[in-house]
């Protein structure tokens, strides 16, 4: 690997964590059509968070957009990345992504975003189910609601300030979510320090 299109990142980061092009929803929204031009806008609690253009070459897919890395000036990509076609089993095609990070090119149906769109292997990026581990898999799901709510990250205490432009029926859904997370938590670490002592003791021989 190596070079721009390496892809390479930190496995610290999940599929969650990034944003993704989804190429058997552009298939359903028709946005593969020849000639076709359009941008894609991602955003958070209606605030814009990036944009990508997207145009289709036949075979191909040309993606530009701008990528920036911390205290780094701003970069313009520009770059193709082929299209593959397979016939489905009771009838009709399935396109496919191949993945242009140098050296790869599998054949994937969606592409996450660093500086680079790429499959989720040169990212190193697990599925959030695959972090989810006893006793902190709560902890990661209360810790999502709080991303969403735009509350600050590994604190179960709960914040009453709601997102502008967040509808308080969408607010209190993910609240009552956040909270059932946070004390299912809790239960689970006081479970798992039972446990531990338990075991401890055992060794020490009390």
């Amino acid at each position: 690997m190596g070079g721009w299109g390496s892809g390479r990142r930190s496995s610290n980061y999940t599929t969650e964590d990034m944003r993704s092009l989804d190429v058997r929803r552009l298939q359903r929204d028709g946005l593969l059509k020849q000639g076709l031009s359009c941008t894609l806008i991602w955003s958070r609690h209606g605030q814009k968070t990036g944009a990508i253009q997207i145009r289709t070459n036949g075979n191909s897919l040309s993606l530009t957009y701008q990528t920036q890395r911390s205290g780094g000036e701003a970069r313009q990509m520009d770059y193709p990345v082929a299209l593959e076609w397979t016939q489905c089993t009771y009838g009709g095609e399935r396109v496919w992504f191949r993945c242009p990070a140098q050296g790869c090119g599998r054949r994937v149906a969606i592409l996450y975003g660093g500086s680079v769109f790429a499959c989720r292997h040169c990212h190193r990026l697990a599925y959030s189910s695959q972090r989810d581990r006893f006793p902190d898999r709560h902890a990661l799901r209360a810790d999502r609601v709080r991303k969403k709510l735009g509350w600050e990250l590994g604190k179960f205490t709960i914040s009453h300030d709601k997102p502008k432009g967040m509808h308080w029926k969408t607010f209190n859904r993910l609240t009552a979510e956040h909270h059932r997370h946070s004390v299912a938590s809790l239960l689970a670490m006081e479970e798992f320090c039972e446990i531990f002592e338990q075991k401890l003791a055992k060794i020490e021989g009390r």
